[in-house]
């Protein structure tokens, strides 16, 4: 479940949805208004799913998606190849997600994690450290 907020309110380092994939936001640029038009603020954005580098240009006082993204903890029940069983440490709830590039060969049956679900798609972000 997107969210709809005003151009002018997103940073650098925020979340946007740029063709119905949630991305990282790694450049905002504003252009002066001109003779006839606003200002257009131009978004470049990475992936967060796909690493693909997204951009779109929007005018001022327009409104832009920004997706819902909710935290949750869980424990790595099995590691099968490129993927990992994941049960969420509240509701108990098993799901699958890809292993990210900087996790790979890091992450061990039974370890803790922290995972985002972004838009009902789940991505693990890192290994908890045991308290």
């Amino acid at each position: 479940m997107s969210v709809s907020v005003e151009v002018s309110t997103l940073k650098e380092g925020k979340y946007i949805m740029i063709e119905g994939e949630p991305c990282r936001i790694v450049s905002i640029s504003k252009s002066a208004p001109g003779k006839h038009g606003s200002a257009k603020y131009r978004i470049e954005a990475i992936g967060v799913f796909d690493n693909k580098r997204r951009s779109i240009i929007v005018t001022s006082g327009s409104d832009v998606e920004v997706p819902e993204i909710n935290k949750g903890n869980g424990q790595v029940i099995a590691i099968m190849g490129s993927e990992a069983q994941i049960m969420d440490l509240e509701t108990y709830e098993t799901f699958e997600v890809n292993i990210p590039e900087k996790l790979q060969g890091k992450l061990e049956e039974g370890n803790e994690v922290e995972y985002w679900d972004i838009e009902g798609r789940k991505l693990l972000v890192n290994i908890r450290k045991p308290e």
